[in-house]
Formats: structure tokens, sequence, C-alpha cells
């Protein structure tokens, strides 16, 4: 708990770094990563750059994410511990991640993602659409749409669950790459 909890609150406040220092911006995507090669994917965004040494190693956003936090964790919770400064990403946990604290902190920013229709909606006609974030990364949730389910399903308020009741197929999925800021002014 306490490595994990390290690990997510390093990527958040480097996260945060990266922006403020860029800041204003109308995505994250806006900023891009340096000093190294273009991502073979295609993906714009600061994630590629290493912006911190921990044992004597460079490490950017992806070497924390996908080379550390996922990998060593396998726990699909990663993905509501570590924030991207969009919209379209799992709220921001309102205070450092503890070790004391981290089950019970990583289930309900869980819950609040799932819960929230930028997690998961059931459409007017009954079919699902989830966050991007369960299509980019399906492996960590199962491997499939009916894991993505079962995943979701388990984090679901009363309400949602009964309308995720013998659901095992995705319609589609969506994110907002728009920079979750405050207004001008406030």
């Amino acid at each position: 708990e306490e490595a994990f909890a390290h690990w997510a609150n390093l990527y958040n406040a480097l996260t945060l770094k990266v922006v403020l220092e860029r800041h204003p911006v109308r995505s994250i995507r806006d900023i891009r990563s340096s000093g190294v090669p273009l991502d073979p994917k295609g993906w714009t965004g600061p994630w590629r750059t290493r912006l911190v040494t921990v044992e004597g190693r460079r490490m950017s956003l992806d070497d924390i994410e996908h080379e550390t936090m996922r990998p060593t964790f396998r726990d699909p919770r990663v993905h509501y511990a570590v924030n991207c400064a969009s919209i379209g990403c799992p709220n921001i946990w309102p205070r450092a991640w503890r070790a004391a604290t981290l089950e019970r902190e990583l289930d309900a920013a869980a819950a609040a993602f799932v819960n929230h229709p930028r997690g998961v909606t059931v459409l007017p006609d009954g079919r699902l659409r989830v966050s991007s974030i369960y299509s980019w990364f399906r492996e960590d949730f199962g491997g499939s749409e009916a894991g993505v389910v079962a995943h979701v399903r388990r984090h679901a308020a009363p309400p949602l669950a009964t309308r995720l009741t013998e659901r095992t197929a995705i319609a589609g999925d969506a994110y907002d790459w728009a920079l979750n800021d405050a207004p001008a002014g406030t």
C-alpha cells in the first residue's frame, strides 16, 4: 500500500506540475513530450517526457503508470488513482493517497467514477457507453467487454447495478480531453 500510494502521488504531483508550468492550455494533450521520439501510437501529450529521477532512473508519466504501477500492482484501480488532468479522467483524490486508508479510498474513487456518466452511462435504448479508459486498458478490467461490465458492476451503486444486470456488451466509449480546470476568476 505504501508503494502504491507513493507512485500514485508522484504521478499526480508531476501531472499538476506539468499543467501548471504550461497553463493556460485547453487540454493536457496540447503539451508535447520533449526529449523523446514521437509516440509510435500517435498520442500527443507530456506522458513520455522524462520528468523525475527515481533510484537513478529518469522516468516519465508513462513509465510510472505503464512500467511501474500497472505491472507491479496488477490492480485496475490504478486508473482511478492517477489523474491526467482531463474532464474525462476519474476525479483526482482530494488529498494524498495514504497506505492506511488506500483500499477504502481506491474503492471510493472507483465507485465515484463508475457511478458518474463520465464512467458509465446506460443509454436510453439500454446499451452501455463507458469511458474510453475501459477500452484503452481493457486487459486491466478483465480482458473483454464482459470483464469490463463485471468490473463496473462491482463498483456500481444499486440503481446502476440493477441496470447493468445481464449486460455484457458495450455499445461505445467516450472521453473528454478538455482540461479539468476552474473557470477564470474563481
